[in-house]
């Protein structure tokens, strides 16, 4: 079997939601700067209730008619796949996984992280769907699993109201829902002051209010603060018994992490925005964290993210994958001992977006997903085509 080429399949619908959909976005790095700091926006809102999704897929063929799917991804990711990587897959065996991944890595010398190894991820991910669809086999099977028959999830509330009174009510009804635990995202940062650090203490206060203390609840400061404003912060909500503190300072800054993991009086987590098991390796080896967050779509791939687990288990370091695909994490975790990846990251919002063009979209029941709903043959996604109002093939 040979790769005959590589289709990157952009598609558009309207996804019809009450308001409003967006409510709130999370602290970023950029609001240090004054004139970022009220910045929002609707993305995608086209009117009252209507939401414009354009999602990019990509489909890997052969010539024995096998398939390869994966996505969505950003643009530019498209552009690198399709400039980039297509060449060098076209003419090759697509189970040779390893290979494959080994010479896209070697041809993006300058692309070790960011953007290329993204590409490089929504690559592995196909190839895997493909090996599946291939061998008749869901992927977890073929990774070693299953390792349980349920995947504990949490609820990740990106841009959901922060007001406190909106987030108390808003946690009590995903713990109504069967969830043990759930993940806000701060909307403040050093730039927004004493006042800004308060409304932050202030929305623990009310998550542990509304949650019970049975619940695990976690914040994310998404790479926005720095050491002095998380201690502070950390020693003012230490009483609420916070699961951890996720990304509180920039991806790059390793010391900085190893100096909060010493001296925060609650965990740290972070990895989100690391790639590969070179980038990982620095983390575990300097125990600069303590829960590991990569991405599957981000990271390197489902063939990276076996490594990064092996890696992390020699240091009984939990990793837990941010959620931006919720088949490949799933297969991956159900292929994972429970004590290297616990529980699942289910993005509440994201994954109506992320999932829109899908038939059968991945979405937890009672907290928990059945792994029974993973054995289709490869991931088990495909495309809905009522959801598709147009589409257009991408070429460069």
């Amino acid at each position: 079997m040979k790769i005959t080429e590589t289709k990157i399949r952009q598609l558009h619908g309207v996804m019809d939601h009450e308001e409003p959909f967006w409510e709130e976005r999370l602290v970023r790095p950029l609001d240090i700067y004054p004139e970022h700091r009220n910045h929002n926006n609707d993305m995608g809102r086209i009117s009252n209730g209507r939401y414009l999704m354009t999602s990019n897929f990509l489909e890997i063929h052969t010539d024995d008619e096998i398939t390869g799917l994966s996505g969505p991804f950003s643009l530019l990711e498209a552009f690198l796949i399709q400039t980039q990587l297509s060449p060098i897959l076209v003419g090759q065996d697509p189970l040779a996984i390893e290979r494959l991944w080994d010479q896209m890595y070697r041809y993006s010398i300058h692309g070790r992280k960011g953007e290329t190894m993204m590409a490089i991820s929504v690559v592995d991910c196909a190839l895997w769907d493909l090996k599946g669809k291939a061998f008749n086999r869901p992927v977890y099977s073929l990774l070693g699993g299953p390792t349980r028959e349920t995947i504990q999830a949490y609820a990740s509330c990106l841009q959901f109201s922060v007001e406190p009174q909106k987030a108390h009510d808003r946690i009590k009804d995903i713990v109504g829902q069967g969830y043990k635990a759930t993940k806000w995202f701060f909307r403040h940062g050093p730039g927004s002051g004493k006042e800004g650090m308060q409304a932050n203490v202030h929305l623990v206060e009310a998550l542990r209010d509304g949650a019970g203390e049975d619940v695990d609840i976690m914040m994310d400061a998404w790479s926005s603060w720095d050491i002095p404003y998380t201690l502070k912060v950390a020693n003012q909500i230490e009483k609420y018994d916070l699961k951890w503190i996720e990304e509180p300072v920039l991806a790059d800054k390793i010391d900085s992490y190893v100096e909060l993991q010493r001296n925060s009086p609650i965990s740290i987590s972070g990895g989100e925005h690391e790639y590969t098991r070179w980038g990982f390796r620095q983390i575990v080896e300097k125990k600069a964290m303590d829960y590991l967050q990569p991405d599957i779509y981000w990271a390197g791939g489902i063939s990276e993210l076996v490594k990064i687990c092996a890696l992390a288990s020699t240091f009984d370091m939990p990793v837990i994958p941010h959620g931006h695909s919720a088949q490949a994490t799933a297969h991956l975790i159900a292929s994972q001992t429970p004590s290297v990846c616990p529980i699942q990251e289910h993005l509440i919002k994201w994954n109506q977006v992320h999932q829109f063009f899908l038939e059968d979209p991945l979405i937890p029941i009672n907290g928990e997903i059945e792994v029974s709903r993973l054995n289709n043959p490869g991931m088990g996604i495909k495309i809905d085509a009522g959801k598709i109002d147009s589409e257009q093939i991408l070429s460069w």
